[in-house]
């Protein structure tokens, strides 16, 4: 396994990336309305990205035909945007985007409301979003992965939600994709020593229901077996010699409290 310790001038351009891709994220927020096309908030975020003088990373990435994944309910992750696909009055809908600047990458995934959503709707989001707060308190240097791949399962199962065991978070550099794997559960080993310089996306995939999941006939969008509710969050961050850096993350989405 090559995980990459990124030097301080590939931080500066991975923490300007994170910028960007909080910023869309942001936008887009603005956008999600009972009535809008999932097709117009993929067409959306790409004229954001493109406007800040970037790519978008998911762009036929190993052949995914949007800059969105837009997933709706019982959408875990991947959902293909369509201009049939219609946002309702109680949906829940999870983006996740990424930005290419300079060469280097960031990743990050949030889940909204659609209108009024139900209080086990809003619960979950609170709660997958929170999972991945309670799993960076241990992304520090001297600490071993499977620490925060741990605290995020044992945050989200306290609540008798599943944590999604087929897909998983991620190294990310000059590639989407790099060494380690960062599950969201934990793992019989401990997993690599973190240390400064590191970059991952660290991702809870958090189920109303089971675990289980299951791929549609497009190839791309995951879905919870049982039809469960299913939420997604977040963020590129920094392992520094302190605290961690989220490097994806907004004031706005600061501010809202972790």
């Amino acid at each position: 396994m090559a995980v990459t310790i990124k030097s301080h001038k590939e931080i500066e351009l991975m923490r300007k990336a994170g910028e960007i891709l909080a910023a869309t994220h942001e936008e887009l927020k603005k956008a999600i309305h009972p009535g809008i096309s999932t097709l117009d908030i993929d067409k959306l975020g790409e004229r954001i990205i493109r406007a800040h003088g970037c790519l978008p990373s998911f762009k036929n990435y190993n052949g995914y035909p949007a800059s969105i994944c837009i997933s709706v309910n019982d959408e875990v992750v991947h959902g293909i945007p369509s201009r049939h696909r219609i946002l309702k009055e109680g949906d829940i809908v999870s983006l996740d985007a990424g930005v290419i600047y300079k060469g280097y990458h960031s990743d990050a995934a949030r889940t909204w409301a659609v209108g009024k959503v139900s209080p086990e709707a809003q619960k979950l989001m609170d709660v997958t979003r929170q999972s991945f707060f309670e799993g960076i308190r241990f992304a520090k240097a001297g600490n071993h992965l499977n620490d925060i791949s741990a605290a995020i399962q044992s945050f989200a199962e306290s609540f008798g939600y599943g944590v999604v065991r087929d897909l998983v978070g991620h190294g990310i550099g000059t590639h989407l994709h790099e060494d380690p794997e960062v599950p969201n559960f934990a793992m019989k080993r401990k997993g690599i020593l973190l240390r400064p310089g590191m970059t991952l996306a660290v991702e809870p995939m958090i189920n109303m229901g089971g675990s289980d999941v299951l791929w549609m006939d497009d190839d791309w969008t995951v879905v919870t077996v049982d039809h469960s509710l299913s939420s997604h969050y977040e963020n590129t961050i920094l392992i520094t010699e302190g605290e961690p850096e989220i490097l994806s993350l907004s004031a706005a989405d600061r501010e809202s409290g972790a």
